[in-house]
């Protein structure tokens, strides 16, 4: 029989349980009684074990298992007959020395969800990022594939694709093959030194003073120079130091960008090598990343401001449970990514900031759902995973992909219930247009 509930800061409750000992012993005896009917023993068969080494052999567990049941039945009567919102376990310790006859005494301590307080949403202002496609961004992405797809030649050579023009020298986009070692107060030094070694000039690849010696020069031209390394250089033994490098060129190649024509086209998926195709199928690419894109911004400044709106408590279960868990996924990522963690301490606390957002979030969202109805349907799932979908080769083995595993499901439905709530703010707040450009949306991923 539980206690009246004893509120203790914010969410925090506690509540006493008792445990009858007759229930526990009845249900012990059955138990027991079930378990001697396969008991084993040395010089007994099967199910003839006494029923005293059966208790001797099964007691403390059958125990431990009636008296967490009962515990759990309790506490489930008690959250039921005052209609408590459980968040997370309770913490159960016994009260021994408050036991009463016939019963033994529990305290269980736990925390309730909040009350989400929601203020008015018509006098919130939240700006929708909107951001265009155009012709320059086509022509930019191509010119990416293009490089992506650059092939060298040696300069002053003539082959198909000509000899690179009368300049033969080192020019930024060229890519060098050199040799080079480099020493500190006249003694190499590790890493400071390879021969036959390609690189661009102009990607960054190499550090610029070096890049910068190598300039101008032909092949079969060698040059002596100092460098200073920067002092929060990686390599700790040459950070901040000068070094004397001898580099000499061996061979001097210029970059060689594909056509855009019918070949160009084909190598993206173009069957027909149809450059108008081509030019649309990239158009439809990016406008699908865009909008992708703008939505998560407007996302991400719907959440912002129902943060800023909503009252509410966090339990401190349910942000522990989130820390812990961002923690396990930060460690299984670099675990993927081949790194050794299981040296690596990954303590809770550091993921508390991320954690509390994403709690109070879920919080927020899930009053905003129940209050306005704003679930899923089973047309708004569909159609999200065929848009989703679009972006494959093969659409509809995509769909059946997702429409096959109930979890992949509930993961797009959580998608779309989070795509309702953001449509509800934006109907009732101040809404402005915010115009992202193009570079700045993509993060300049795009920029050559």
């Amino acid at each position: 029989m539980a206690t009246a509930v004893e509120t203790l800061e914010k969410l925090e409750r506690r509540v006493k349980l008792n445990v009858l000992m007759s229930d526990m012993d009845t249900e012990i005896e059955k138990r027991l009684k079930v378990r001697a009917r396969t008991a084993k023993a040395p010089g007994f068969r099967p199910g003839k074990v006494p029923m005293k080494m059966v208790t001797a052999q099964y007691g403390a567990v059958v125990q431990g298992e009636v008296l967490n049941e009962l515990l759990d039945r309790a506490f489930r009567a008690v959250s039921t007959e005052h209609n408590l919102r459980v968040a997370g376990y309770p913490r159960i310790e016994p009260k021994g020395d408050e036991n009463v006859d016939g019963a033994i005494v529990f305290q269980a301590t736990f925390e309730v969800y909040p009350e989400v307080k929601i203020g008015d949403l018509a006098g919130v202002e939240i700006a929708q990022s909107k951001s265009e496609v155009t012709d320059a961004e086509i022509d930019k992405t191509i010119d990416i594939l293009r490089k992506q797809r650059v092939h060298f030649h040696t300069k002053g050579v003539h082959d198909a694709h000509g000899d690179g023009g009368p300049d033969t020298s080192a020019q930024n986009g060229d890519r060098v093959t050199v040799d080079f070692v480099g020493k500190i107060d006249g003694v190499e030094f590790s890493g400071g030194k390879a021969d036959d070694y390609p690189f661009v000039l102009g990607e960054g690849r190499m550090l610029a003073e070096f890049e910068q010696a190598v300039l101008g020069l032909k092949a079969g031209e060698a040059k002596t120079f100092n460098m200073k390394f920067p002092d929060d250089y990686h390599g700790k033994d040459v950070a901040g130091k000068t070094a004397e490098f001898t580099i000499t060129v061996k061979n001097v190649e210029w970059a060689h960008l594909p056509d855009i024509d019918a070949n160009l086209a084909k190598s993206l998926g173009i069957a027909d090598g149809d450059i108008q195709k081509m030019r649309d199928d990239i158009r439809g690419n990016l406008e699908r990343e865009v909008g992708s894109r703008v939505k998560a911004k407007t996302k991400t400044n719907v959440m912002d401001a129902l943060l800023k709106v909503a009252e509410l408590d966090v339990p401190k279960v349910l942000l522990q449970q989130d820390a812990e868990r961002l923690a396990e996924m930060t460690r299984e990522d670099m675990r993927q990514r081949g790194m050794n963690v299981n040296d690596m301490p990954f303590p809770a606390e550091l993921f508390n900031e991320q954690a509390d957002r994403r709690v109070r979030l879920g919080l927020i969202l899930s009053e905003l759902v129940k209050m306005h109805e704003l679930r899923a349907t089973g047309d708004q799932i569909k159609s999200h995973v065929e848009d989703f979908a679009k972006a494959y080769e093969d659409p509809q083995q995509v769909v059946k992909y997702y429409f096959g595993d109930r979890q992949r499901l509930a993961e797009v439905e959580a998608l779309v219930i989070e795509e309702n709530v953001v449509n509800f703010v934006l109907s009732k707040a101040k809404v402005t247009e915010s115009v992202v450009s193009f570079d700045e949306l993509m993060g300049n991923t795009q920029q050559s």
